[in-house]
């Protein structure tokens, strides 16, 4: 058993602190929503009322958090978790931010003597609620490692992708690649519909051919060919089309620092940010098969 604080029970976080208690963890939640308190004391975890207390006596910090400026107000600063955290207590960021921001944590935690990782998560709501999320880390081989245990009670994968910031790094490329098969993938079935082919036929040959890839195996955007998939649920998330809009934000910001050449990357995050700007952001991001449609589902 480890005392954990876990602090940020949204849609990903709240499934992820559920699977600690139900591990046998000793969980302090912290949120500002109330609701979510109370949603996971009924689970068996203990409520604070502030990040601060949510820690003391945590032996692991998590945070899963919307973006860059709230991880960093809630680790930095005279009132910041690291002003009250010391070198017996390792802090895990699972937030997906800029790579940057990651590294400017990470710096301040090492100046406060705080072990401290990015690692972001693959696998959307279903993975966190299923306990199979994949975990993208950065920093220090030691703090990765003693992280690993209570990860893998979350997840299926732990990746030490390198130091401080890498997790990030890692996150944004393999949601870059995602955002660019989900609008191909896309594509192909709404031409073969479009020219009296079954999706579900195309589907199955795509599978056994050259251009399967992970939609097709387990999440497939076209409606009805896949019982449990999104698309086959109206479209309820999974991973919204807004988020999946930020991430590719953040890969292409990611990309211009580089110099690095992402015209498909570019691509996707337009379709993406116009999609969501059209009233479909809180729908799963597989839902870009209705832009090709015309907004038709």
């Amino acid at each position: 058993m480890t005392r954990i604080a876990f602090i940020g029970l949204g849609n990903m976080g709240a499934p992820m602190a559920t699977n600690l208690v139900q591990a046998g963890h000793e969980v302090t939640v912290f949120d500002l929503s109330a609701e979510a308190v109370a949603t996971l004391t009924q689970a068996g975890a203990a409520a604070a009322d502030s990040a601060a207390a949510a820690a003391r006596g945590a032996e692991i910090v998590i945070t899963m958090l919307p973006a860059g400026h709230h991880v960093r107000q809630v680790y930095e600063g005279d009132d910041g978790l690291l002003a009250h955290l010391d070198s017996s207590t390792l802090a895990v960021d699972c937030s997906t931010i800029a790579p940057e921001e990651a590294r400017a944590v990470a710096e301040q935690a090492r100046q406060h003597s705080v072990p401290f990782v990015d690692a972001p998560v693959s696998g959307g709501v279903g993975g966190a609620k299923a306990g199979t999320l994949t975990f993208i880390c950065g920093g220090e081989s030691e703090a990765v490692e003693r992280a690993r245990p209570v990860l893998d009670d979350m997840g299926k994968a732990v990746f030490h992708a390198g130091p401080g910031g890498a997790g990030q790094v890692g996150k944004m490329c393999n949601n870059m690649l995602l955002g660019v098969l989900m609008i191909g993938t896309s594509e192909a079935l709404n031409m073969a519909e479009a020219n009296g082919l079954d999706p579900a036929v195309l589907s199955e040959i795509m599978k056994e051919s050259s251009g399967n890839n992970w939609a097709l195996q387990v999440y497939n955007p076209y409606p009805g060919v896949m019982e449990k998939a999104p698309a086959s649920n109206g479209y309820q998330p999974g991973f919204m089309a807004e988020l999946m809009a930020k991430d590719l934000g953040l890969a292409m910001h990611m990309a211009v620092n580089s110099g690095t050449a992402t015209p498909m990357g570019a691509l996707a995050r337009s379709l993406y940010t116009t999609h969501a700007a059209q009233g479909n952001g809180k729908r799963d991001f597989s839902s870009i098969l209705q832009f090709l449609k015309g907004g038709e589902l």
